[in-house]
């Protein structure tokens, strides 16, 4: 096993905006009530086109984002960033961290979001087609930039140290967190904000998903249409949603008296290299991160309580990654023997690129709480899937000390975090 890096790092903070609630408090109380937030789509946009077989996605309800940002700035920033740079602020109030103090070259942000400012591109092609170029908001190329949301939070909070961006499909905000982890473990930086935002609810996205036939079509049920490892899945649910946290050093958040929620111990990153959309049949990549993770914990797969599953409702995906999860874990995995999976996306639907930061929540969650959330809608597990402990329909206590949390995306991407019960 690979050695350590002599810098622990620790949550101190998060904040986040999901269909499941305006917070993470409230989104980790829905995920562990099983609630749903998929819904029609509610965005007048889709009103001026016909042939929609795809209604439904998980949005952000009754928000205003004035009620966070100033409203002339609120104005300037694609959804996108303004859901993850409000998560940001949510994150540091809730960590208690002082962004005044200290040197702010060794303070960072890296941000994940697979499509970025999707809202300003559509809305300039538009006003292009309809109204000619001398009529583009010169608000839109800082709007539709995929760093924009680290850029504006660097800003927010005078972050001067590494501050990026991954754009890596679903992948990107699990690329993010480790990213921001590294940092910190080989003493580079002492706070850094990590996360994910995507608001991709527009007629492009759900029409492009849609002509992939890989979205439900399951519209006059919206709540259950987002069904990991279930028989009738029929595509996932797209979603918008942001979630943020704040990292420091062990020493750094000692030092300030700061409440730790949590540690991140491992990551592990890989490509199948294979197929730009599907999977590789037997997970090699998801293997990979999978096994790359332990090691960089310094755990055996039999260390490990709970996986925060990719679970995406495809068939293809769900495949891949329990066939990967049996690779990885082999005894370990087999019901009764300590090993638990599932998937919040059957509640939230499927953020892209902020999916892995969401999906952290309940990781964090379950180590606090000793409750795993249910994979909802599992009325009928598919085949050969019940070689693993999935958690179907009702939350399940059980202490949780470590958690690995799964991220894949289009490209061949794949991350594996873990989250752990700090132990000071």
């Amino acid at each position: 096993m690979t050695q350590r890096p002599n810098h622990r790092v620790v949550i101190t903070g998060y904040g986040a905006l999901t269909d499941l609630g305006l917070n993470a408090q409230d989104t980790w109380h829905a995920m562990r009530e099983g609630q749903s937030g998929i819904a029609p789509i509610d965005n007048p946009e889709f009103d001026k086109f016909e042939g929609w077989s795809v209604g439904i996605a998980g949005q952000v309800k009754n928000w205003d984002p004035a009620s966070v940002i100033e409203k002339k700035e609120a104005r300037r920033l694609d959804r996108s960033a303004q859901l993850g740079l409000s998560a940001a602020i949510q994150a540091v109030a809730h960590s208690g961290w002082d962004h005044t103090s200290g040197d702010p070259t060794r303070h960072g942000v890296v941000v994940g979001s697979g499509i970025g400012g999707i809202y300003a591109i559509e809305s300039a092609v538009l006003t292009m087609r309809d109204k000619g170029p001398s009529r583009i908001n010169p608000f839109t190329v800082p709007k539709l930039m995929v760093n924009a949301i680290t850029g504006n939070v660097a800003i927010q909070f005078n972050m001067q140290g590494p501050a990026t961006a991954h754009a890596t499909a679903c992948a990107s905000s699990g690329h993010a967190i480790g990213d921001a982890m590294n940092y910190i473990r080989s003493g580079k930086t002492d706070v850094m904000i990590a996360g994910g935002a995507e608001a991709a609810v527009t007629p492009l996205c759900i029409g492009a998903f849609m002509t992939m036939k890989a979205l439900s079509t399951r519209n006059d049920e919206p709540t259950k249409a987002s069904r990991p490892f279930d028989v009738d899945r029929d595509g996932f649910v797209l979603s918008e949603g942001a979630a943020m946290y704040v990292l420091e050093s062990e020493e750094h958040a000692k030092a300030r008296g700061a409440t730790i929620y949590a540690e991140l111990t491992g990551t592990g990153n890989s490509c199948d290299a294979g197929h730009i959309t599907a999977p590789h049949a037997e997970g090699r990549g998801a293997c990979n991160s999978m096994k790359w993770a332990l090691d960089d914990a310094g755990l055996n797969p039999s260390d490990i309580q709970y996986i925060n599953a990719h679970g995406t409702s495809t068939s293809l995906g769900d495949k891949a990654e329990v066939t990967a999860v049996q690779t990885v874990f082999g005894n370990h995995s087999v019901p009764g023997n300590g090993l638990v999976m599932n998937s919040t996306k059957s509640m939230h639907g499927h953020c892209l690129g902020a999916s892995g930061a969401v999906e952290l929540i309940a990781c964090i969650g379950a180590i606090h709480e000793g409750v795993v959330p249910p994979t909802i809608n599992l009325d009928n597990l598919d085949e050969g899937f019940n070689k693993i402990d999935i958690v179907a329909n009702t939350a399940r206590e059980m202490p949780i000390k470590h958690v690995m949390n799964n991220t894949f995306g289009f490209g061949g991407h794949n991350v594996s975090l873990i989250c752990s019960k700090y132990e000071g």
